[in-house]
C-alpha cells in the first residue's frame, strides 16, 4: 500500500501551509548538505576498518 500522486500533492500542500514557500529550500539545502557530509564520512572510513581490523600504534606481538 503505497502513496499515490493524490496522497504526495497533498502532503506537500500541507507542508506549504504549515512551514511558508520560503522555509521548503532551506530545508532541501540542508537536507542536502547532511547527505554530502554522510557520504563524505562514509568515504573516509580507511579499509582496514571496514573489515573489522583497526590499527593501533601497537604491535601485535603476545607475550607468553
Amino acid at each position: 500500500m503505497g502513496l499515490g500522486t493524490f496522497e504526495i500533492v497533498i502532503v506537500c500542500g500541507v507542508i506549504v501551509l504549515l512551514f511558508g514557500a520560503g522555509a521548503i529550500p532551506k530545508f532541501a539545502r540542508s537536507i542536502g548538505k547532511a547527505r554530502k557530509e554522510f557520504e563524505k564520512g562514509t568515504n573516509e572510513v580507511p579499509e582496514d576498518e571496514e573489515h573489522g581490523q583497526i590499527k593501533s600504534g601497537a604491535p601485535n606481538d603476545s607475550v607468553s
